[in-house]
């Protein structure tokens, strides 16, 4: 009898066991119009980005000459302008502090920037990589010019240097096979942390000062 009752209560267990699996397996798929498919619980959906990826997005103007034209502010995206240089954030970018340091004239090639002019983009643009350093504290720095369409440049008719921070383990497969990147930082708090950060360089006088 005893091992008649030991029988029963391993088949019992056996039997609570299956049905605790198909429980949990249950659990991690979803009936969706009669098929089943598995739970995703962590989706980033960007349709507003896709216009943009697929290169459909005309902009009215140059981006950057307006933002060259209306100051610093945050409808621009522009975090600080000196005399010839400005710096904005990149509406998309690929880690936090995504930043452009661009020239205010129209120009989309380095050689047709007079002396004066490229002496303060790169000094600005010097003094970018020490606001992103301090800022942010990155493990390091990708600084990058393309000229031309063909090298990789979105607006290639007004030239821009990327400057963006990078830590240790930033890069997966998500921005390689989706064209998107999930950035942990709004644009308004990159733009609230950059924007201190030069507004007390300007006591320093290290560049320009024009504000509008």
């Amino acid at each position: 009898m005893a091992k008649k009752k030991a029988i029963k209560k391993k088949t019992a267990a056996k039997k609570s066991a299956k049905s605790s699996a198909r429980t949990r397996f249950a659990k991690d798929y979803i009936n969706l119009n009669g098929e089943v498919w598995p739970l995703e619980r962590d989706i980033l959906f960007r349709p507003d980005r896709y216009k943009y990826v697929r290169k459909l997005i005309k902009p009215d103007g140059c981006v950057f000459c307006h933002a060259s034209k209306n100051g610093v502010g945050f409808e621009n995206l522009c975090v600080y302008q000196s005399k010839h240089s400005m710096v904005v954030l990149n509406k998309f970018p690929y880690n936090s502090g995504h930043v452009l340091v661009i020239p205010r004239k129209h120009i989309g090639d380095l050689g047709d920037l007079k002396a004066e002019e490229a002496a303060d983009l790169h000094e600005l643009l010097v003094l970018t990589t020490k606001a992103l350093r301090q800022v942010y504290e990155p493990g390091g720095l990708n600084v990058g010019l393309n000229l031309g369409a063909v090298a990789g440049a979105g607006i290639p008719d007004h030239l821009h240097y990327h400057v963006i921070p990078r830590w240790a383990g930033d890069l997966n497969f998500f921005p390689l096979v989706a064209e998107t990147k999930t950035v942990i930082e709004s644009l308004e708090m990159s733009f609230e942390r950059l924007i201190a950060y030069f507004k007390a360089s300007e006591t320093g006088g290290k560049t320009g000062k024009e504000h509008k």
